[in-house]
């Protein structure tokens, strides 16, 4: 039983009883060059519409390329999305405040394998899954409120 494995007794149920542990913290989920040089970042570079450069002062390098998102997404595009990530990025990503999708790779070498594969993604009529760009002085999706 896997209660019983994690220090569960049931003849006394309340003993080291944890009521709401929360969700994990999301530095478990970094991927290992950002944990590794967690504020010990020394520039970015945007090195084209969409692609970025993180540097850190041990000169390890992270690269980011940023994506337009949607607000709503079906499972099935949540489902693409993983499975590019999982492909290129070792599993990471991050969605950023304004619904954009950015993947992490940590060698220059995987830049434009993932990047054609994002290009090579189009929907029935014809327009990109995933355009990249909204960065530096680019459009980026535009979140607005009611009223």
């Amino acid at each position: 039983m896997a209660f019983i494995s994690a220090g569960y007794n049931p003849k006394k149920p309340m003993e080291n009883r944890i009521s709401d542990p929360g969700p994990k913290s999301y530095e478990d989920f970094y991927p290992p060059v950002m944990a590794k040089n967690k504020g010990k970042w020394s520039h970015h570079e945007i090195l084209e519409p969409g692609v970025l450069v993180h540097v850190a002062d041990s000169g390890d390098e992270i690269y980011t390329i940023r994506v337009g998102g949607c607000r709503l997404m079906s499972t099935t595009h949540i489902n693409e999305i993983c499975d590019i990530a999982d492909k290129h990025c070792d599993g990471h990503l991050r969605f950023t405040t304004r619904n954009n999708i950015e993947f992490m790779v940590d060698s220059k070498d995987k830049v434009e394998p993932l990047k054609n594969d994002l290009a090579s993604r189009k929907f029935p009529g014809g327009s990109f899954k995933f355009p990249m760009g909204g960065t530096g002085a680019g459009v980026t999706n535009i979140v607005h409120r009611a009223g």
